[in-house]
């Protein structure tokens, strides 16, 4: 962990969010329920207030994306819902998906925050300048981030992180003064 200035400038110069999807923005339990025809489909549980997190940042600029092992129609919805601009799944190798991210954003490694939760992810926070393990990662990755999250992925660990940014970059108050919650 680094100290609080240490954070406040890694996430005060955060122009892209990244984020695995299981474990980070869903508890990582899949769901599998039966469709109309009695198919089996998955299903994941996301947690509100990560979402609305998520359109706060593309209002100041900070574009979002997953990159995700696994293949969901519900990670896809979710992503457009969140007006995520950067949506790649089925690829447990990251490191090919975040150069071609990068590429595209026009971002240094340094510009990014990346999520986390499981091995798989590790060599992504390697490589960024704000790399970020939920509380219920594990400890090989919690060992490898800057900071650790209080909340458990899909239960306002993504929503914690984007408080960190917004508040590095001096957002935060503008957001409470719009929902009426600054105190004068």
């Amino acid at each position: 962990m680094n100290s609080e200035t240490d954070l406040e400038i890694r996430a005060g110069r955060v122009k892209l969010l990244l984020m695995d999807v299981d474990g980070v923005l869903t508890s990582g339990h899949l769901y599998n329920v039966p469709d109309a025809n009695g198919n089996m489909v998955e299903t994941k549980g996301f947690d509100s207030q990560d979402g609305i997190a998520l359109q706060w940042l593309s209002w100041y600029g900070v574009r979002t994306g997953v990159i995700s092992g696994r293949n969901s129609p519900a990670t896809a919805e979710r992503a457009r819902q969140c007006k995520m601009t950067y949506v790649y799944q089925g690829h447990i190798e990251k490191i090919p998906i975040l150069e071609e991210i990068l590429a595209d954003a026009k971002v240094g490694s340094r510009e990014v925050a990346y999520v986390g939760d499981d091995m798989t992810d590790i060599v992504v926070m390697n490589r960024v300048g704000f790399a970020v393990a939920t509380q219920n990662a594990r400890e090989e990755v919690k060992a490898k981030a800057h900071y650790v999250t209080r909340a458990a992925g899909g239960s306002g660990a993504v929503r914690e992180v984007i408080e960190l940014i917004l508040k590095a970059r001096g957002h935060w108050p503008e957001l409470l003064k719009k929902y009426e919650a600054a105190s004068d």
